[in-house]
């Protein structure tokens, strides 16, 4: 463990309000070796809160939170804000099942005033939280940080677009972490941000235009773009004052000296909304984290002396995501038209391999799931092969377009949803819980899920082949069962599924991953004297159609399996079984999907244990649906 005698006597941000500015980085570098120590521990997001540490001091030192709101854009760089926030306690249960969340959540803490968890959110809600404070008639003030990356998402300027016009109060700090500052001009950068942001100048700026407001307009319009455009000269801000934010910076973001005189500064303009740009270092204090490609953004256990990760061996089978990797490289070897889309998650859709192998047909848009989708609705209009490669919680950001633009234009976009189903320690934020719903529900869509890394790869081959219609194959987060792969496998007959083990009593139809579970109810069914049959849908849309009948008709009880929502595969069937007939006959069905709730973070297994989607779980509906006489009479034809 850390020393931290300056931290040991932080309760609440209040504790800090009348520390000096020694103290201020003495309780800096203290926060920065506790979260290094508690990520160790846990595993976690690391290099995102590392840079902003400094940042954190000063603005809980600066502001009186939690009167006032301080809102943190995605979360994964609010550690130092938790450690500081009366949670430092709980810091080595992050990302763990009963333990904090990995992001900022309203329930957990009054010093989380909005959840977190995707990007570009800060400032709108931000912003409601200014408006509520105006009618309210209140004076406090509110604040979003928000990560240079997060303003490639186009939410962030509709909100901006309209904060000028909305209220007096806001401040936004971006937060840069993609850039450097020379000390030349770091040291002439923080003296500008001191100037422009202090009382003195904009005491001198209101006289300008006291003063110019007696010249003629032309002259009056000259004169105001002249300061604009002479400050964004020096400070780069002339965009931001054009969307009517008055713009402080770059300063640096590690500069407690800088950082505190600023922010106080901004905190006392009242009249206009103000972006203060701060430029921070990912990995902020930590060699090994500065020393990576990514700065540890994302990190397993490790030792904090060697910054060595606790990563498991590579001798299991490959990840679902390097399998969908392999296979999409395999189908564009082979055909010039295929294209690949991602939205700023390269290596964790597995595009980054795609994108070795061929540069100039692979495209990250950024955080911007909306253009992403729309940008491969227009390839796919001008007959390219599009794959866009989207984690199955993100593309809930762009579902207009994928109704309007590819949908309802029968576009063949094909859409590849990583991290389908549950996704432990990151939670309820990142699960992929609704995409067979929301997807399923256009028409002439096709959505499969793949049940192993085998069906995988025809799946892929598949969407390759679909030309005609849009198309979405999902896939869960970690690795396969250990199948053998098919090279260049042919596509699937679309809408077909497949019977994997023949019974009599019960028939448990699944869909995607938890068919290995399925198998395994099976087996434990038999142990009880219950023949059951097991068939692998491979299709939510179009259903299989008489498979699904067959099942219907030949078993007593029918059971679904799905990793998602309420109003997916399971509505599908009943709605097909309702259509043909098939309930009008005492068939007992049961529909097991994911629970009507958010999920907390937890190991994937037990997560899925507490669904009841596990081989135990399923046997418990199937005995529920069968009842003690269905039991018995399949033990006796058994």
């Amino acid at each position: 463990m850390p020393q931290t005698p300056l931290l040991d006597t932080v309760k609440s941000p209040a504790d800090t309000r009348y520390f000096n500015l020694s103290q201020l980085k003495q309780l800096a570098g203290e926060v920065r070796a506790e979260m290094i120590d508690a990520v160790s521990v846990t595993g976690g997001h690391l290099g995102a809160g590392l840079g902003v540490v400094e940042l954190t001091v000063a603005l809980h030192h600066v502001f009186n939170t939690p009167r006032d709101i301080l809102i943190w854009d995605v979360g994964h760089q609010a550690y130092p804000h938790k450690i500081l926030t009366g949670r430092r306690d709980r810091m080595r249960t992050l990302r763990q099942g009963g333990g904090l969340s990995g992001f900022t959540k309203r329930a957990e803490s009054e010093y989380d005033p909005f959840g977190a968890a995707h990007a570009a959110t800060s400032i709108s809600a931000a912003l409601g939280f200014a408006v509520a404070r105006d009618q309210k008639g209140e004076d406090n003030r509110v604040v979003a940080v928000i990560g240079d990356g997060s303003m490639s998402a186009g939410m962030a300027y509709e909100a901006m677009n309209t904060a000028h016009e909305t209220t007096k109060q806001l401040t936004v700090v971006l937060n840069d972490n993609d850039m450097s500052i020379a000390p030349p001009v770091g040291g002439m950068s923080a003296y500008m941000a001191r100037l422009v942001s202090g009382g003195g100048y904009q005491s001198l700026r209101k006289l300008g235009k006291s003063m110019a407001g007696i010249l003629p307009r032309p002259m009056q319009e000259a004169a105001k773009k002249a300061e604009e455009y002479a400050r964004g000269m020096v400070t780069g801000g002339t965009f931001f004052e054009e969307l009517g934010f008055y713009y402080v910076g770059p300063i640096d973001g590690h500069d407690m000296d800088t950082l505190v005189g600023v922010l106080k500064n901004a905190r006392e303009i009242k009249d206009r909304p103000v972006l203060v740009h701060v430029v921070t270092q990912k990995g902020k204090g930590y060699a090994p984290a500065e020393n990576a490609a990514d700065k540890y953004h994302g990190v397993a256990k490790f030792d904090v002396i060697t910054g060595q990760q606790a990563k498991p061996g590579s001798n299991g089978p490959p990840s679902y995501t390097r399998v969908f990797a392999d296979a999409l490289v395999n189908e564009a070897e082979r055909d010039p038209r295929i294209v690949a889309i991602t939205a700023a998650m390269p290596s964790g859709t597995g595009l980054d391999v795609f994108g070795k192998r061929f540069p100039d047909r692979t495209f990250d848009v950024g955080i911007a799931e909306q253009h992403a989708v729309t940008f491969a609705a227009g390839m796919a209009a001008d007959g390219m092969k599009p794959f866009a490669a989207i984690y199955s919680t993100f593309l809930q950001r762009g579902y207009d377009q994928v109704v309007h633009d590819v949908a309802i234009q029968s576009l063949p976009v094909r859409f590849a949803l990583d991290r389908a189903g549950l996704v432990g320690a990151d939670g309820p934020t990142h699960a992929g819980s609704f995409d067979i719903g929301y997807l399923g529900a256009l028409p002439r869509f096709v959505v499969m899920a793949a049940a192993d890394e085998a069906e995988l790869t025809r799946m892929v081959a598949t969407a390759a082949a679909i030309d005609d219609r849009p198309s979405a194959f999902r896939y869960p987060r970690g690795e396969g069962v250990g199948l053998e792969i098919p090279v260049n496998p042919p596509p699937l007959e679309i809408g077909k599924g497949r019977i994997m083990r023949e019974g009599t009593s019960v028939a448990i139809l699944s869909f995607g991953t938890r068919l290995a579970d399925s198998l395994r109810a099976a087996d434990l069914l038999a142990a009880r004297g219950l023949s059951a049959t097991v068939a692998d849908a491979r299709f939510a849309k179009p259903l299989d159609i008489d498979m699904l009948l067959r099942l219907a008709r030949e078993h007593e009880a029918l059971i679904t399996v799905e990793e998602g929502a309420i109003g997916g595969f399971g509505g599908f069937v009943l709605q097909a079984l309702a259509e043909h007939g098939a309930l009008d006959r005492g068939l007992k069905v049961r529909t097991l999907t994911l629970p009507d709730t958010f999920q907390d973070q937890d190991k994937p297994d037990i997560m899925y244990a507490q669904a009841g989607l596990d081989a135990e779980g399923i046997v418990r509906s199937a005995l529920n649906a069968l009842g003690t006489q269905g039991a018995v009479a399949g033990a006796i034809r058994a």
